[in-house]
């Protein structure tokens, strides 16, 4: 039954009642008033008696009417309070459900619904229609926030920078990468003004707020070069979107150096060979000068093999074509087999050869090729580069693995060339290394050696002191 119709209904009960007893009351008064009047005339009094008692009697009867109708009007005021009590309480009730359960939905709280007692009419539409709203509620908030999940989890995955601005020139979106490139850690929403204030960077985030096409540049930030793209927002704002570029223009860099690198580094033979062929084809040249320049063209011939031949361990190293088969060695044995060869030529500069092994630290698990080429280059090179005094090498026990590795008592590295000298044909004094014999790359293939089995590289040196160079090897569990 619907509402209209229920209210409708008990009114006209209520206003029934009211009549009835209204009726009632006034019916037996009038039904008492006949049986007194009867009694009166068939009494034997006096006339002026009766009319006396008859007068008296309409007047009890007048007030007893009125008193009835006000006890009648009273009583049924009672029964219409607590039928219309009733009626809002069936009303009431379920109305203040309805507006609690609204309230709790504007508050957030989407798992609130209406009890299933109400049902039918008006009311029981309502709460139907408010359940389902509940319903689409849920369902769409748990879409909203799956998308936002995904959202985050797509941009938080970027090797890219995402940074969103709204039309109000807020940032109300950057993910991880954004915030390092940017050097940001403010929680959004932030003003765009927050943002680094690199020139290129503002204007193109300015102009395309303002309209302008999409705006690719490569910009500065600190350190880094990075690609910046920058597109408006359907709604208003721009997105902006950074790629890291250091590396690949260091890599680039790197590929030009090697490149012009190694075409000097074998010029510089190739000329001299040439030289000498040159002057060879001539018959007149004496036999003694004859055998000098051949001499020195295998020399050059050598040191170009030697080149190719680093070159070639590098490229095996760095392609994973070479892969370290690591067990265990005695360093005192390896140390011995690599200073062997190298006796003579000390003894020639008056360099004294040892070695320094920690008992705790004479055995290390390495590829013992890797091992013997490591500790080669490392003390060829320290002879190459000290005069007089010793060439050491030594091991040294950490925590988590050895030390091993070479110490001189040579002309020592300035300290702005330190950290570049494993990089590949890099010197820190050309013109006397390559007098000296070295390709330039014995201390590259020496970092990829110990990155190979995991470690790592380190070097120390002072001026007119001497240097330190030596590999960190990991400690495995020997049995």
């Amino acid at each position: 039954m619907k509402l209209t119709q229920r209210l409708l209904l008990q009114s006209t009960v209520v206003a029934t009642l009211l009549v009835a007893i209204i009726l009632g009351a006034v019916e037996w008064r009038v039904r008492h008033r006949l049986e007194l009047q009867e009694a009166v005339i068939v009494s034997s009094a006096p006339s002026n008696e009766r009319l006396a008692l008859e007068a008296a009697a309409d007047d009890r009867l007048l007030r007893a009417i009125r008193n009835d109708v006000a006890f009648a009007s009273g009583l049924a005021l009672l029964v219409a309070l607590l039928l219309a009590r009733s009626l809002a309480r069936q009303v009431t009730r379920p109305m203040l459900e309805l507006r609690d359960m609204a309230q709790d939905l504007a508050g957030g709280d989407l798992t609130a619904r209406p009890s299933r007692s109400i049902s039918g009419g008006e009311v029981g539409q309502l709460a139907d229609s408010l359940r389902q709203v509940a319903e689409q509620m849920e369902t769409r908030l748990w879409e909203m926030q799956s998308e936002e999940a995904l959202l985050v989890a797509l941009t938080e995955s970027l090797n890219e920078g995402v940074v969103a601005v709204d039309a109000r020139k807020r940032v109300v979106r950057i993910n991880e990468t954004g915030r390092q490139l940017l050097g940001l850690r403010q929680a959004v929403p932030f003003p765009a003004s927050d943002l680094p204030q690199e020139q290129q960077l503002q204007e193109a985030l300015q102009l395309v707020l303002f309209g302008a096409p999409p705006i690719f540049r490569e910009i500065r930030l600190a350190e880094r070069t990075v690609a910046l793209t920058v597109r408006a927002l359907s709604g208003g704002g721009a997105v902006l979107a950074m790629y890291d570029l250091t590396q690949v223009r260091r890599l680039e860099t790197v590929r030009s150096d090697f490149v012009a690198n190694v075409s000097h580094e074998l010029r510089t033979p190739l000329t001299i060979i040439g030289g000498f062929v040159e002057t060879l084809q001539d018959d007149d040249v004496p036999a003694d000068l004859r055998r000098q320049f051949l001499g020195m063209a295998e020399a050059n011939v050598q040191r170009m093999q030697r080149i190719v031949d680093d070159l070639l361990d590098l490229s095996r190293i760095e392609s994973g074509g070479w892969r370290p088969a690591p067990v265990e060695l005695d360093v005192s044995d390896v140390a011995a087999e690599v200073l062997a060869p190298l006796q003579l030529r000390a003894r020639d500069k008056g360099v004294v050869l040892d070695t320094n092994i920690a008992t705790n630290a004479n055995r290390v698990m390495c590829d013992p090729t890797a091992a013997g080429q490591i500790l080669s280059n490392l003390a060829e090179n320290a002879l190459r580069h000290t005069a007089s005094g010793h060439v050491t090498i030594f091991t040294s026990r950490d925590e988590d693995g050895v030390w091993m590795g070479v110490r001189d008592t040579g002309t020592g590295i300035p300290p702005e060339h330190l950290p570049r000298i494993f990089e590949r044909f890099y010197r820190a004094d050309p013109g006397r290394s390559r007098e000296a014999g070295g390709t330039g790359l014995g201390l590259s293939i020496v970092r990829h050696l110990a990155e190979a089995h995991n470690g790592r590289v380190k070097a120390e040196s002072t001026v007119g002191v001497g240097t330190t160079i030596a590999v960190w090897l990991p400690t495995p569990t020997f049995s």
